[in-house]
């Protein structure tokens, strides 16, 4: 690690929004990320990031074309810049062959979502768990999850289960998105794994297995209304969420775990429709000779999420409200933090959602390098000690808050 102080090298796979903020953010703290290269295989969109960065801090940053799907393009590539961490923004199906390329070449890893296999929309972390002996054996380490929700939201958890309790027992993640992009229809991330995310059986872990309720968009969906910090009062929805398979594994003494997300009513109309005529479906068809998978076909006619920042006015609420045990008494603490999509979109050009994740990574990246964080084999978040974490938040643009507050009742 004492080396890796010295060179201070990263490489962002990714030239979507959250690689914009993170190369952005690593941009800024430039006495740790002394080189930076962004890799994609659009390398417009990486000459893009380059030029504005170029533009806002007069730093020069590398870029490179890369297709994330092959393993020997990956493995030339890291030989070749030699970073001393490999920060996987790209899709979530890409997960495994860049996990593949930083064994081959030693160098660790880390993502913000996990990996989901192209032709089913199912994601679990087994695919990745899997890989902890082959990098224990290597010597280096790979983090998971580390954008805000799964990210921060692990590391509000482990922190409040290091400060705040003796130990958790409820835990409720709640996301709201309250701001306005002025489209009829449009996902803050890419379209379709946001679909796919938003349209599978809910899960959530209660006294040690996994409850299925229906999707979003379906009758008997679970829902309640919350009134969020700052944002007010929003319909919030069960959905499932891979931070919670890996809080409800490490987190000992967790009898229940949720994860809501607010949508709106005008959202779940668009995207029963869609569902409804087979816009979501993730299998091929035929059309007019060819083969076409739908959702992507539908990705094509969708607002690109790095284009909303320029109307997005709101802010984003996300946090975690926890009741547990603390000097034999019971009690419950909300963490959250808000964020502003025009103040994002100030600083690096993108919406909140993809600041919100974007700067989770950078710091992930900077606690890594700095050898605040070290270990040999895969980890989760909530696995690594918070503390620096939390500080660092509140340093670079997602400062938190702790209050007092109701628990959210097991049927709402």
């Amino acid at each position: 690690m004492d080396n890796m102080k010295k060179r201070g090298k990263i490489m962002i796979i990714g030239a979507g929004g959250v690689a914009t903020v993170a190369a952005h953010k690593c941009a800024q703290v430039s006495h740790i990320f002394k080189e930076i290269l962004v890799a994609s295989r659009t390398l417009s969109k990486c000459k893009a990031i380059k030029e504005e960065i170029k533009k806002r801090y007069n730093r020069e940053i590398h870029i490179a074309q890369v297709d994330a799907d092959n393993v020997q393009q990956l493995t030339t590539l890291i030989n070749s810049f030699q970073p001393d961490l490999v920060l996987n923004l790209a899709l979530p199906y890409q997960d495994l062959h860049i996990m593949d390329a930083c064994l081959a070449t030693g160098v660790h890893y880390m993502d913000t979502a996990n990996y989901e296999p192209p032709d089913e929309a199912h994601f679990e972390y087994g695919w990745q768990w899997a890989y902890h002996e082959r990098f224990k054996e290597k010597g280096i380490m790979a983090i998971l999850g580390c954008g805000f929700d799964p990210g921060v939201t692990n590391v509000f958890t482990a922190y409040a289960q290091k400060h705040l309790f003796d130990g958790i027992h409820y835990l409720d993640i709640l996301d709201c998105n309250a701001g306005s992009h002025g489209h009829p229809f449009a996902t803050n991330f890419n379209p379709e794994i946001n679909i796919r995310e938003v349209t599978q059986v809910v899960r959530h872990w209660k006294e040690g297995k996994w409850i299925e309720t229906p999707p979003i968009i379906e009758e008997g969906s679970v829902h309640f209304t919350f009134d969020y910090p700052v944002a007010g009062r929003k319909e919030s929805y069960l959905l499932y969420h891979e931070e919670l398979e890996s809080l409800a594994l490490n987190i000992k003494g967790l009898k229940r775990a949720r994860f809501w997300m607010t949508f709106s009513d005008n959202y779940l109309t668009h995207l029963k429709v869609l569902k409804n005529v087979g816009m979501t479906r993730i299998d091929e068809v035929e059309y007019e000779g060819h083969k076409i998978v739908p959702i992507r076909f539908l990705k094509a006619l969708l607002p690109e999420p790095t284009s909303l920042g320029t109307k997005y006015t709101g802010k984003t609420v996300i946090g975690n409200i926890m009741t547990g045990v603390k000097d034999g008494k019971t009690i419950t603490r909300y963490i959250y933090n808000v964020c502003d999509h025009e103040e994002a979109f100030k600083e690096t050009g993108t919406q909140a959602i993809a600041y919100t994740t974007g700067v989770p990574a950078m710091i992930g990246a900077m606690m890594v390098l700095t050898g605040v964080w070290q270990g040999k084999g895969v980890y989760n978040m909530e696995q690594l000690d918070p503390d620096r974490f939390m500080e660092a938040l509140n340093q670079y643009g997602l400062p938190w808050q702790i209050i007092d507050h109701e628990p959210i009742p097991d049927k709402v």
